[in-house]
Protein backbone atom coordinates (compact mmCIF):
# COMPACT_ATOMS: atom_id res chain seq x y z
CA UNK A 1 0.00 0.00 0.00
CA UNK A 2 0.85 3.71 -0.30
CA UNK A 3 0.05 6.63 1.42
CA UNK A 4 -0.07 9.97 -1.33
CA UNK A 5 0.43 13.36 0.44
CA UNK A 6 -0.82 16.11 -1.91
CA UNK A 7 -0.06 20.03 -1.48
CA UNK A 8 -2.24 22.13 -3.62
CA UNK A 9 -3.60 26.15 -3.69
CA UNK A 10 -6.66 26.35 -2.07
CA UNK A 11 -7.89 27.96 -4.83
CA UNK A 12 -7.95 24.85 -6.72
CA UNK A 13 -9.59 22.67 -4.09
CA UNK A 14 -13.07 22.07 -5.88
CA UNK A 15 -10.74 20.58 -9.34
CA UNK A 16 -8.43 18.46 -7.55
CA UNK A 17 -10.96 16.61 -5.58
CA UNK A 18 -13.02 16.39 -8.76
CA UNK A 19 -10.67 14.75 -10.31
CA UNK A 20 -9.90 12.27 -8.24
CA UNK A 21 -13.22 11.17 -7.20
CA UNK A 22 -13.72 10.96 -11.34
CA UNK A 23 -11.00 8.61 -11.56
CA UNK A 24 -12.49 6.66 -8.54
CA UNK A 25 -10.90 7.58 -5.79
CA UNK A 26 -13.23 7.77 -2.91
CA UNK A 27 -11.44 8.49 0.54
CA UNK A 28 -9.19 10.91 1.72
CA UNK A 29 -8.51 13.52 4.53
CA UNK A 30 -7.73 16.91 3.85
CA UNK A 31 -6.28 19.36 5.90
CA UNK A 32 -6.72 23.17 5.33
CA UNK A 33 -5.54 26.22 5.45
CA UNK A 34 -1.70 24.40 5.22
CA UNK A 35 1.13 27.35 4.89
CA UNK A 36 4.63 27.08 2.82
CA UNK A 37 6.92 27.58 0.44
CA UNK A 38 7.78 25.40 -2.34
CA UNK A 39 10.07 25.54 -5.32
CA UNK A 40 7.48 26.16 -8.48
CA UNK A 41 5.08 28.66 -6.33
CA UNK A 42 5.02 31.76 -4.44
CA UNK A 43 4.90 31.55 -0.92
CA UNK A 44 1.62 31.01 0.79
CA UNK A 45 2.04 32.03 4.19
CA UNK A 46 -1.46 33.59 4.90
CA UNK A 47 -0.25 37.38 5.11
CA UNK A 48 -0.45 40.19 3.60
CA UNK A 49 2.67 39.98 2.29
CA UNK A 50 2.68 36.53 0.81
CA UNK A 51 -1.44 36.12 0.82
CA UNK A 52 -2.98 32.19 0.41
CA UNK A 53 -2.94 28.54 1.77
CA UNK A 54 -2.85 25.33 0.62
CA UNK A 55 -4.78 22.39 1.43
CA UNK A 56 -3.39 18.75 1.72
CA UNK A 57 -4.91 15.59 1.10
CA UNK A 58 -3.53 12.46 2.38
CA UNK A 59 -4.77 9.35 0.21
CA UNK A 60 -4.31 5.41 1.23
CA UNK A 61 -4.84 3.70 -2.14
CA UNK A 62 -3.54 0.22 -3.17
CA UNK A 63 -0.89 -1.08 -5.03
CA UNK A 64 -2.72 -1.45 -8.40
CA UNK A 65 -4.66 2.51 -7.76
CA UNK A 66 -1.10 3.88 -7.62
CA UNK A 67 -0.70 4.70 -11.41
CA UNK A 68 -3.93 6.05 -11.44
CA UNK A 69 -3.60 8.50 -8.29
CA UNK A 70 -0.08 9.41 -10.55
CA UNK A 71 -1.90 10.30 -13.58
CA UNK A 72 -4.20 12.24 -11.83
CA UNK A 73 -1.85 14.49 -9.85
CA UNK A 74 0.13 15.16 -13.22
CA UNK A 75 -2.98 16.24 -14.97
CA UNK A 76 -3.86 19.27 -12.54
CA UNK A 77 -0.34 20.20 -12.88
CA UNK A 78 -0.71 20.73 -16.28
CA UNK A 79 -4.62 22.23 -15.64
CA UNK A 80 -3.16 24.49 -13.02
CA UNK A 81 0.29 25.43 -12.92
CA UNK A 82 -0.34 27.91 -10.75
CA UNK A 83 -1.65 25.97 -8.15
CA UNK A 84 1.24 24.10 -6.65
CA UNK A 85 0.17 20.47 -6.91
CA UNK A 86 2.95 18.68 -5.23
CA UNK A 87 2.21 14.62 -5.37
CA UNK A 88 4.34 12.82 -2.26
CA UNK A 89 4.21 9.09 -1.90
CA UNK A 90 4.75 7.07 0.99
CA UNK A 91 5.56 3.69 2.00
CA UNK A 92 2.42 2.47 4.24
CA UNK A 93 2.69 -0.78 6.11
CA UNK A 94 -1.12 -1.49 7.10
CA UNK A 95 -4.31 0.33 7.86
CA UNK A 96 -5.63 -0.25 11.45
Amino acid sequence: MKMFFIVYSRAADYNVVAKLKSAGIKGYTKMKDACGEGTDTEPKLGTRCWPGENNVLYIAVNEEETARVCEVIRELKELHPRAGVKGFILPMVEII
